[in-house]
């Protein structure tokens, strides 16, 4: 039993997330010539590999079941939606937990007051978002057998 030959869409799909956080590792070790373990799995940074899985996913169903079966149109569908979040809701929120620790650190210099800074990031930028479903898809089409 092999998980590539049993359950390609499934395989291929986890081997997207996970290059794509090893390839956000690596990116980021190579540009601050350090390695910075929390990329690992980390939300953020280029490529999105939320974008890269699910496109890589949504490709293997097209190729396996049909691009105009209804299993394709709904992997496509909740695809959208994920990407969607990656890129628009939770990059706002980043935006948010950025004013957020700037006002948390301007209080900090006026007054005693604890508090954790937030999270900053938790979206994509529409590029890496790009970039991760150019990867998905790629991954896709090469390795679908």
């Amino acid at each position: 039993m092999s998980l590539l030959q049993d359950f390609p869409a499934l395989s291929i799909a986890l081997l997207a997330l996970l290059s794509a956080q090893i390839l956000k590792f690596v990116g980021n070790w190579l540009m601050h010539r350090k390695p910075d373990f929390t990329r690992l799995a980390g939300m953020g940074g280029m490529p999105s590999a939320h974008a890269a899985s699910v496109a890589a996913l949504t490709t293997c169903v097209g190729i396996e079941r049909g691009w105009n079966s209804a299993l394709f149109g709904a992997v496509a569908f909740f695809s959208l939606l994920i990407i969607y979040d990656a890129a628009g809701i939770r990059q706002a929120a980043s935006r948010k937990a950025q004013l957020l620790n700037q006002m948390l650190e301007d209080l900090k210099q006026q007054h005693t007051i604890r508090g954790e800074r937030l999270v900053e990031r938790l979206g994509h930028t529409y590029l890496e978002v790009l970039v991760g479903v150019g990867y998905g898809v790629t991954l896709a089409l090469l390795l679908h057998p």
